[in-house]
């Protein structure tokens, strides 16, 4: 018979190998090894709505802005607003808004910037129910100023005759509209 000694030994020995490969196993190299790092999708969508209806007052409680959306979608990544098919009148305050649509649209995370994208009109018909229209293929809109602009063609179609031109600064609150060049005009004589 072994030894009581020995048989300590042996007894330990096997407990150590037992214990030595468990944590082998649990302990397998791939944890050691660097992991790939997670791209992030830049078009993850966090949330949407489905017929979003929006609207914004003064502080004397007039309306200031009213917009309704087919969609909209929220960008997780860059936190931009997606439009599809933004409807938004802008009444500052008065009875005779801007009608601003576009087929598409991207919101700035803080919402102070509107980017309107494909088939832009921009309409409005004063006191004697005349109308104005411009119209573009892209446009940026800043709705807490009441200010657009774009660098793209514009066709402005009211007063009697049609004017075009290429790049525009409107002040939406004074009904002011700067064609910055390119100008040109078609009037009717009366």
């Amino acid at each position: 018979m072994l030894s009581k000694k020995i048989r300590n030994i042996l007894m330990f020995g096997c407990i150590a190998a037992i214990f030595a490969a468990v944590g082998y196993w649990n302990i397998s190299p791939e944890r050691f090894l660097d992991k790939p790092v997670v791209k992030v999708d830049e078009s993850a969508i966090d949330y949407y709505a489905v017929n979003a209806h929006s609207v914004q007052y003064l502080p004397d409680g007039k309306l200031q802005y009213e917009m309704t959306s087919d969609k909209v979608e929220h960008l997780k990544a860059t936190e931009v607003t997606l439009l599809t098919n933004p409807d938004l009148n802008m009444f500052r305050g008065t009875e005779f808004p801007w009608h601003v649509q576009s087929e598409r649209g991207e919101v700035n995370p803080d919402g102070t910037q509107v980017e309107l994208i494909d088939s832009v009109r921009i309409t409005r018909f004063d006191e004697k129910n005349r109308k104005t229209l411009i119209t573009t293929t892209r446009m940026t809109v800043f709705p807490q100023q009441e200010y657009a602009q774009t660098d793209q063609p514009v066709r402005i179609d009211g007063a009697g005759g049609v004017s075009t031109g290429n790049g525009m600064k409107a002040y939406l609150k004074e009904s002011r509209i700067h064609l910055l060049s390119n100008v040109r005009g078609q009037y009717e004589a009366r």
